[in-house]
């Protein structure tokens, strides 16, 4: 642990250098929107939805977006200030942002689902003046999700798109039609920070990760710098003329940088509020999108929807998978299909780390996350923070312009970073003789059997060899004995079965070790997930103990 003093010197010769570089800049949002709207003014986005469907080009969104932010401005809301948007990835959400974007405003994107418990844990550490939420979605009361969330001291604006709005409340269809489009231009400042987005915090609270705008436009910084425009395939669909299909949930940092790419990069976009993998291959078909990122469950359940539909997706031409339960066989499956993928790895607190190329051999797509991307820097260090030989397996920490400027609780902060603002992911890896990063597993996912260190990850990559196997969770089962034993819960495919038995001969074949070998198969239907895919372990782990306290 280092003290916060050290974390915030480090921080800020972190921001000097790279603005020797000309990777940071007095260049913030306000600007790249603007920007953006001369040079993609035709570049169309789709927003999908049963409620609230939508379609706009960039220079509409501009447009609409100075009228939103000369009505915030009426509000009295201003630089510094900080706005909660609990909505789905609606055109809506995409005003809200920009607006408070130009006033040089924080925005806090919440994940929908969100219950009034986690919505108050967050707008009190952030001390949010605003809070934009529909009255309901998808057969949730929102205005109840509010009351849950208890004292909200900070809020002076609570903004509701729909009807019945409780007392006090600020309609958003009166915000939408204000006339005038004044307010204070040129307020925010580029190290200002500019979103704050929460972590799923699977094991406890949220943490909010705040950027700022600069480490967000860093890229578009440095090619201004070289008198270019970057269309860098971390924010821009490399393959094809189709638009992006965007299917990650709003509230995370994929959806936040999906959501935003158009008005800064150009590309057109179709956009999802809610995971359908029928309506996805429709739109697929209907608009002929190219390319689309997401964990391999998007993937997945996009090829069996073409398949007992019959609807033609021929124009997907790659698909970026992300997470740690991606494995060979999805991207051999991708290499099938004709679009050869690869993983990426990236986190909220530092996007796109690391990610394979189109043109890499398939061991190298299928069983590393990658080259890191420019700028970026990895190195792995061992239990004493101390750097390891190439080669040898420790915690990934990471360092670059993209890396965010702390979480909105410093404390933390303090148990994060090392000297130099290196910050300490939680995830294990290793980097080899070429410069390519696997990660291996998270740091906290780790089976102790009878004092033995079990990977899950690796026990999973074994299970993923068993036929029939779809998908697999492993993690720690309580054992009075051992202290943990492993156990694998599985998903298999339809028609197919599999015992523990199976299990025990199929490790024997391949050879693992018997602590390796899970104790305990659980096949269930399917996993509990966060919004954006990932399998919620805790939620798994929490069901052992839970097992194992009625004994």
């Amino acid at each position: 642990m280092i003290d916060l003093e050290t974390v915030k010197s480090d921080r800020e010769a972190r921001k000097a250098y790279w603005r020797e570089q000309g990777v940071y800049a007095d260049y913030t949002y306000a600007d790249a929107l603007r920007d953006g709207a001369e040079k993609f003014p035709d570049t169309r986005v789709v927003y999908h939805s049963n409620l609230r469907p939508a379609e706009a080009t960039v220079r509409e969104t501009y447009e609409a977006s100075e009228h939103v932010a000369a009505a915030f401005h009426k509000l009295g809301l201003k630089r510094g200030d900080r706005i909660a948007v609990m909505l789905p990835t609606w055109y809506d959400a995409v005003l809200a942002y920009q607006a408070a974007l130009k006033l040089g405003m924080a925005v806090i994107p919440i994940v929908a689902i969100y219950g009034g418990r986690e919505l108050g844990f967050i707008m009190r550490q952030t001390g949010a003046q605003a809070l934009m939420v529909p009255t309901s979605w998808r057969g949730h009361d929102y205005m109840e999700r509010v009351k849950a969330a208890g004292d909200l001291p900070a809020l002076k604006h609570l903004i509701v798109i729909g009807e019945d709005l409780p007392p006090g409340a600020i309609a958003w269809d009166t915000l939408r039609a204000e006339e005038s489009t004044n307010y204070p231009r040129g307020q925010a400042q580029a190290d200002d920070v500019c979103c704050i987005i929460y972590t799923s915090g699977t094991t406890s609270d949220p943490k909010g990760a705040k950027h700022t705008h600069n480490t967000q436009l860093c890229d578009i910084n440095a090619a201004r710098a070289e008198g270019g425009v970057d269309l860098s395939n971390q924010h821009r669909g490399p393959v094809g003329d189709g638009p992006v299909l965007q299917v990650f949930p709003a509230g995370h940092i994929a959806s936040w940088l999906g959501m935003l790419r158009p008005f800064l990069y150009g590309g057109a976009a179709v956009c999802m509020d809610q995971w359908v993998p029928e309506e996805a291959v429709r739109l697929i078909e209907k608009y002929g999108v190219s390319s689309s990122t997401g964990t391999p469950i998007f993937l997945s359940t996009i090829m069996k929807a073409a398949e007992t539909t019959g609807a033609n997706i021929s124009s997907l031409k790659r698909f970026g998978l992300g997470a740690s339960a991606v494995t060979p066989e999805n991207i051999r499956w991708t290499d099938q299909l004709g679009f050869p993928s690869g993983r990426t790895y990236g986190m909220t607190e530092h996007p796109v780390v690391s990610t394979a190329a189109p043109d890499d051999d398939f061991e190298r797509r299928a069983n590393t996350d990658g080259l890191i991307t420019a700028r970026n820097q990895v190195k792995i260090v061992d239990d004493d923070e101390q750097e390891v030989a190439v080669g040898q397996v420790g915690e990934v920490c990471t360092l670059g312009p993209r890396l965010f400027m702390g979480y909105v609780d410093e404390d933390v902060d303090k148990v994060t970073f090392l000297p130099g603002g290196w910050y300490k992911s939680g995830d294990i890896g290793r980097m080899d003789e070429r410069g390519y990063l696997t990660i291996t597993d998270r740091k906290k996912d780790i089976i102790i059997r009878g004092g033995e260190n079990i990977s899950a990850k690796e026990v999973e990559d074994m299970m993923a060899t068993i036929p029939g196997v779809v998908e697999s969770a492993v993690t720690a089962m309580p054992d009075k004995d051992m202290g943990e034993r492993v156990c694998a819960f599985v998903v298999m495919q339809a028609g197919k079965s599999l015992t523990l038995g199976d299990v025990d001969a199929h490790f024997r074949e391949i050879g693992a070790t018997r602590q390796k070998t899970p104790e305990r198969v659980i096949v269930v239907d399917d996993f509990p997930r966060t919004p954006s895919g990932k399998i919620k372990k805790v939620d798994l782990r929490q069901q052992l103990r839970d097992e194992a306290a009625r004994g």
